[in-house]
């Protein structure tokens, strides 16, 4: 669900990364994946916390997320390393060791799909699926009936990112504003938080390891794999106007995994914070 509901912000700097764009374009890319978990560790996380507020009263053991907290203390694990060593490879000059960190991170990613896959504590399943588009009667399509839909979404999905791309470098220049702020602001709003709504749909039905691992899991695919990216096709350099959300989605994270290891539950309180993580961001980028 997480690769899946990540993959419309994903396409925005794979877009700019390997269309032969200039420096403008890569640091579209960039702002897009540093954006991804900033946005998902503040608005995401104070969205989640709010539906569990107002369920309050459907929920025994309110303010408590009934969470898995093994799977969420792992994807918690697997960003921080990861994240970090992404941010790092920006600050090092040696390009077999930046290569390397590329590598060591793709292998990294890996490694998380295999324990996710095979290792992970069991979590609540869905078993209902929608409909195809192109086939809404049918119940069991046609295997080209789904290929066919899935390379429709594919290309739209494309066409909407070089659109993105191209754009925000216009309205950049038009503003005045640097394309990689920009990008860090508009990109994860326009296509991460949209997609969450499926953690939303999970915590009123009761299934909130899949709903808050919707949103770790998406992390861990945006600051794993999507730097290493990055690191092969770009120089990697992360602007001075980073340290900000940076510094903020370390905080939010932080404070949501030191919760889980010292008391072993989450409170839908401690993910409000991340609302409040978000308007301090704001705050700071208005003045």
């Amino acid at each position: 669900a997480a690769v899946g509901t990540a993959m419309p912000e994903s396409l925005i700097p794979l877009i700019a990364f390997v269309t032969g764009g200039g420096v403008e374009q890569h640091q579209i890319g960039i702002g897009a994946i540093i954006g991804a978990p900033f946005m998902l560790s503040t608005l995401g996380f104070f969205i989640s916390g709010m539906v569990v507020v107002l369920e309050a009263r459907r929920r025994f053991d309110f303010p408590h997320l009934r969470v898995d907290e093994r799977v969420i203390k792992r994807d918690f694990f697997f960003f921080f390393v990861g994240y970090s060593l992404g941010l790092s490879a920006a600050l090092i000059e040696n390009s077999l060791i930046v290569y390397l960190i590329a590598v060591f991170l793709i292998v990294w990613y890996c490694l998380y799909v295999w324990l996710t896959l095979h290792i992970g504590a069991e979590i609540e399943h869905s078993t209902e699926l929608s409909p195809l588009y192109f086939s809404r009667s049918k119940h069991n399509p046609r295997l080209r009936l789904v290929i066919f839909q899935v390379i429709v979404g594919l290309a739209l999905l494309i066409t909407g990112a070089n659109l993105f791309v191209e754009n925000v470098e216009v309205i950049s220049d038009i503003l005045g504003v640097h394309p990689f702020i920009l990008s860090l602001l508009i990109a994860p709003v326009a296509t991460e938080l949209p997609e969450k709504f499926n953690s939303v749909i999970w915590l009123l039905q009761g299934k909130d390891t899949l709903a808050l691992g919707n949103i770790t899991g998406a992390m861990v695919f945006q600051s794993v794999l999507l730097p290493s990216i990055g690191i092969i096709f770009t120089d990697w350099q992360i602007v001075a106007g980073s340290v900000v959300p940076i510094v903020i989605t370390y905080l939010s994270v932080g404070l949501v995994y030191t919760s889980l290891l010292l008391r072993k539950k989450l409170n839908c309180f401690t993910l409000l914070i991340g609302g409040l993580f978000y308007a301090v961001f704001v705050w700071l980028m208005l003045h």
